[in-house]
């Protein structure tokens, strides 16, 4: 045994506990100068794994200033981790000094932390790249002997991910021998995850363990399912039945998707048990700090037992009391589900416990799919980003903003990182002439000249006033302008996205934060409000995209599908929707894993056509945009395309004929880039994803404190320099970075390929009905939401059953074919 341990090993045996034998291997590999990545069950002790090493050895060889920095991708986790170092402290009377570094820091503490640091800093990615932002961060630093990184599957395949990388670069300049560990739970990927976070000049070490972390699902079935289906059609239709599945007295973690749909569940439950609503808590990212604090202190102390949330408190909080976890909403994704699930029992091999409470009643199939996953041990892989042009341009300018950088040894340092190793020196060249001279387009514009370089060939901010602004708009997260929500005597509740407040009049009331809140003025972007007992089901949305199933969770959904086909195989949810499935059978087909179902029915809106690859929305966007760029080659008409998780949806003009163009050239490869280009706006998509590149590369400066711009301002701002860029410098890397992005990320051209070639080898089942299918109802309905109309959506959907009540269960369509291929 290595003597440094005897510290760690005293307070293990003070706690009554035994090392586990991957905690041991950690500090082992540790102390032998190794990096590398831990992963093993969340709620197994990874934390103590990663950082005892480094206290055993900060404690046998004590120094001065910064020892190890541990990085999170969260606040509230900060809170819970710092909370973890310092109880062995306290106990054992250690003397190392741990501290907190994040936006909920008071400015007074981050001052006194620049001059002296402590010997274990807590912080985020982007508090890092501020403090590599101030002169002597190389002092600052070169104590420096091992950052770990928390939660690591969360941050890697994301630009704070490659912000991260960066920032580590430039760590490892100041340290060579820096040693680097990464934690996660839930990664399909391993090695490329390790090598990402230890870098490319070193093998990484991949420590696992052999724990059994048994998640149990139970799903809130609907007393009764409507044979034609949509999205959104339970939702809180289920709350009684949810209530009655739960406890009161059992701690629960209730998660949903989205922050407006938290907000509408906690009203929703505060409702039902108004008895108990003071145990009944919100907790979401946009809530004020003080307010998440003292709700998950009220977890652990079991004063409050229901915590209505978002992915707020996906990651390693550990709530110890927690005993079971509702998901509301398919989680899309099977690492999510894990993640969320492990909440529960966060212990060492305990068993997580998820009440799955669907929206949907074919979302069903999907938590009967997710079951299958998780027991054949799938789990999602999240590769690294792909040079990210706008996070480099705003790392170098961090640079010149502290101690300046030598363009020569820092392209050396950025090709060790997986993110930047294909960086080519022309590309480099071009992001150094960008940040120094404005590039080819804006150079007429000084506060576009960020940098100079010296004499000694340093590249240095060019004004001190420049290193104000750049400070203010570090980091990677791009959203809607956020305004402070505050009661007239100024005291914070939290914040709502500027576009839900321009829709208020005063006296208009809103529920945020679980109160009700009248709307009394808005003034330099900060949002003054009064409470209530005026009632109003009114609440913030919040703009982000839609969540889709991975390419994971797809691959069992289809083959779910396919099980369907045998009743004797069937779970409690397929049971459940069982008059679905009928009437699908009944009136259309259920496709086997080797079949592609082609729906084809003409309405009073024209001639539909519906097809179900079952790969999710991104994919299915960009397929049905394809083929109706195909068709329209062949045939020239106006088309509508309608998506979701199952399939897609084109209207056509009454009487296309979809079936006699339909060929295999639908299915073919050749050329698929440039017909995906000419099948949509790509300029328009990629102007909306320029306005996030421009953001992060620092090219639109969001205002001081106080006097933030507008969105419509940085929207004018960003729509400018595209148009600039667009017209004098096509070749702008910015320009390219968008355009992949909307490829890689919103249309998933990758995944796009890969379904083709799997629809090649599939035999195509064309069925002509008299009118839409269950499983084509939903993509109906998702079309008519986004309609203007005097008429609700309810009302709409109820006139169409209405409508096909009495012609569709009499039988099959016209016709039905099938097409080997």
């Amino acid at each position: 045994m290595d003597i440094r341990l005897s510290p760690i090993l005293d307070w293990f045996a003070h706690q009554g506990w035994q090392p586990l034998p991957f905690q041991r291997q950690t500090w082992d590999a540790y102390l032998a100068g190794r990096s590398g990545l831990i992963q093993v069950p969340t709620g197994s002790g990874k934390t103590y794994a990663a950082v005892m090493g480094p206290l055993a050895e900060l404690l046998t060889t004590p120094g001065c200033g910064l020892q190890l920095l541990y990085l999170t991708p969260l606040r509230s986790l900060s809170r819970d981790i710092e909370h973890s170092l310092q109880r062995p402290i306290a106990d054992m009377g250690w003397p190392l000094r741990v501290e907190c570094r994040t936006g909920d820091t008071a400015a007074a503490r981050k001052a006194k932390q620049l001059k002296a640091m402590p010997d274990v800093l807590i912080t985020t990615p982007e508090s890092l790249s501020v403090m590599l932002s101030y002169r002597d961060s190389a002092k600052r630093f070169q104590t420096l002997r091992c950052v770990v990184l928390d939660e690591w599957h969360e941050l890697m395949s994301s630009k704070r991910g490659t912000q991260t990388e960066l920032c580590l670069s430039r760590l490892r300049q100041c340290v060579p021998d820096l040693r680097t560990w990464a934690v996660s739970a839930t990664l399909g990927n391993l090695q490329d995850a390790a090598q990402t976070a230890v870098g490319l000049g070193q093998e990484p070490v991949i420590i696992q363990a052999d724990l059994k972390r048994e998640t149990v699902i139970h799903s809130v079935l609907p007393d009764s399912v409507d044979s034609f289906p949509w999205a959104g059609h339970l939702g809180l239709r289920m709350l009684e039945a949810l209530v009655a599945a739960l406890d009161i007295e059992q701690s629960t973690l209730i998660f949903t998707n989205t922050r407006n749909q938290a907000e509408r569940w906690f009203q929703a439950l505060r409702f039902a048990l108004p008895e108990h609503e003071h145990r009944i808590a919100l907790h979401h990212g946009s809530i004020e700090v003080k307010a998440r604090e003292a709700i998950e202190a009220g977890v652990k102390s079991g004063e409050i037992k229901w915590v209505v949330c978002t992915s707020s408190l996906d990651l390693g909080v550990d709530f110890q009391p927690v005993a079971r976890v509702v998901q509301i909403g398919s989680a899309k994704n099977l690492a999510r589900l894990l993640q969320r699930a492990g909440r529960s029992a966060h212990v060492p091999e305990g068993t997580s416990e998820v009440f799955f409470l669907p929206t949907n009643a074919l979302e069903l199939l999907e938590i009967s799919a997710f079951r299958r996953g998780l027991a054949s041990g799938s789990v999602e892989s999240r590769p690294p980003r792909d040079k990210p042009y706008d996070v480099l341009v705003q790392h170098l300018v961090t640079l010149a903003c502290g101690d300046g950088f030598d363009p020569v040894a820092t392209l050396a340092a950025l090709r060790q990182t997986v993110a930047y190793r294909t960086l080519t020196e022309a590309e480099f060249a071009w992001v150094l002439e960008f940040i120094e001279k404005g590039g080819k387009c804006l150079g007429a514009y000084p506060r576009y000249q960020k940098v100079v370089r010296g004499e000694d060939g340093y590249y240095r901010i060019a004004d001190p006033k420049l290193a104000r602004m750049h400070r203010l708009g570090i980091g990677t997260i791009t959203s809607n302008t956020a305004v402070k929500i505050v009661y007239t005597n100024r005291r914070e509740i939290g914040t709502v996205e500027e576009n839900f407040v321009s829709r208020l009049k005063p006296g208009d009331v809103f529920f945020f934060a679980g109160r009700q809140l009248e709307f009394f003025q808005m003034k330099d972007m900060v949002v003054y409000v009064k409470n209530t007992r005026r009632q109003s089901t009114v609440t913030p949305t919040w703009g982000g995209g839609q969540l889709a199933i991975s390419d994971t969770l797809s691959t069992h959904l289809r083959r779910e599908v396919e099980w369907v086909r045998q009743p004797e195989d069937w779970s409690r949810e397929v049971h459940c929707i069982a008059p679905i499935l009928d009437t699908q059978a009944s009136l259309s087909h259920i496709p086997s894993a080797n079949e592609l179902l082609v729906e084809c029915c003409q309405t009073r809106e024209g001639q539909h056509l519906y097809v179900f690859p079952f790969e999710g929305r991104f994919v299915h966007e960009g397929l049905g945009f394809l083929w109706g760029y195909r068709f329209a080659r062949q045939r020239q008409a106006t088309f509508t395309i309608s998506v979701n998780d199952y399939g897609f949806e084109i209207l056509a003009p009454k009487g296309y004929p979809f079936r006699e163009l339909f060929s295999d050239a639908f299915f073919s490869l050749d050329n698929l880039e440039a017909d995906i280009r000419a099948s949509l706006n790509l300029s328009e998509l990629t102007q909306r994803k320029f306005r996030g590149v421009a953001q992060v590369a620092g090219l639109v400066f969001q205002g001081y404190p106080g006097s933030r711009k507008t969105a419509s301002q940085l929207q004018v701002s960003s729509s400018l320099l595209y148009e600039v860029f667009t017209k004098y410098e096509p070749g702008n890397l910015l320009l390219k970075q968008a355009e992949r992005e909307v490829l890689m990320e919103q249309l998933e051209t990758h995944r796009l390929a890969k379904t083709l070639g799997r629809l090649t080898q599939m035999t195509v089942i064309w069925q002509t009905l008299k009118r839409p299918s269950p499983l084509a109802f939903p993509l109906l309905v998702e079309r008519l939401g986004t309609r203007l109309s005097n008429e609700s959506l309810l009302a709409r959907i109820e006139r169409l059953k209405q409508q096909w009540g009495t012609s569709g269960r009499a039988g099959k369509g016209a016709s039905r074919s099938r097409r080997n291929r």
